[in-house]
């Protein structure tokens, strides 16, 4: 397993160097399936219009190419990358979708990873930030369940805020079992239902991504 993850990590870094060449910020999107990562992607993607360029990888475990084609549609490039079955994408697979994207016209790529809380957790991509969307109706015991992944992410988003009041979920007990994880990680409340909270998050995605190209790395 060491040696696995050994060569895995190897090429993370070269896709972040890669990355980092061409002037791109980028996230890996982490969610069990169903809380809203294409959803959020696009909403991402509407509040950023005419603003950043943006490029999209997506990762399932079939061949099927329905979200990529959602982001087609947008208007952004897409690359959709079956795993073959594996829970979650690794960092060769990354390095091969990147290969498909032009990278040099675009300002930030958002790689929706395959939706899971336990393998994508565990092997690095090269980006250069780790977003997790959890969803309310998934519970609000995910943190204690999950917590691999809740430990090792720097943004939280709360998608689905408006079943909130429809829904026997816990905001307390769930922040807390988030911050015994993760103490201070940033996260954004929002509902891509709704529209609302994306504005938030999408300057702050700007800014993070101008930080970037003034500090390099």
């Amino acid at each position: 397993m060491e040696q696995i993850f050994s060569a895995n990590d190897q090429i993370a870094m070269l896709n972040r160097q890669r990355l980092n060449a061409a002037g791109v910020f980028s996230i890996n999107l982490m969610a069990s399936p169903g809380a809203g990562k294409t959803s959020f992607i696009l909403r991402t993607i509407e509040g950023l219009k005419n603003i950043l360029r943006l490029g999209v990888v997506e990762g399932d475990t079939a061949p099927v190419t329905i979200d990529s084609d959602l982001i087609l549609a947008a208007g952004m490039p897409a690359v959709q990358i079956n795993t073959g079955g594996d829970c979650h994408l690794d960092a060769v697979m990354l390095k091969e979708g990147l290969n498909q994207l032009p990278l040099n016209d675009l300002d930030l790529v958002i790689v929706e990873n395959v939706g899971n809380l336990v393998c994508p957790a565990s092997f690095k991509l090269g980006t250069h930030l780790n977003v997790l969307v959890a969803s309310i109706p998934e519970g609000d015991d995910k943190p204690y369940k999950y917590p691999a992944m809740y430990r090792g992410v720097d943004v939280l988003v709360i998608n689905k805020m408006d079943l909130l009041p429809y829904i026997p979920f816990k905001m307390d007990y769930f922040l807390q079992g988030v911050q015994i994880l993760n103490p201070g990680v940033i996260s954004f409340p929002v509902s891509c239902a709704t529209g609302d909270g994306i504005s938030k998050w999408c300057h702050w995605l700007i800014a993070q991504r101008n930080h970037f190209i003034g500090h390099g790395d």
